[in-house]
């Protein structure tokens, strides 16, 4: 497996990566500092998963070399 291959700034399999990236921290940073209720703590452990199997799919799309989404 080659993982240089995982940086493709002009794929948008590449950037939809690092926006899931920089939203695992958002949803870090909501649950370190701020108290939160019982949907709350659903609502954020849903996304944290969905976030993260989205961006494994996304890197291993990219790493398996596959093309990018069709554009519409």
């Amino acid at each position: 497996m080659k993982f240089f291959r995982l940086f493709q700034p002009r794929n948008p399999l590449f950037w939809m990566m690092l926006a899931l990236n920089a939203l695992s921290m958002a949803l870090v940073w909501v649950v370190q500092n701020r108290p939160l209720n019982a949907l709350g703590v659903v609502l954020v452990v849903f996304l944290a998963i969905v976030n993260a199997l989205l961006g494994t799919w996304f890197a291993w799309r990219l790493v398996r070399g596959e093309p990018a989404l069709p554009s519409a």
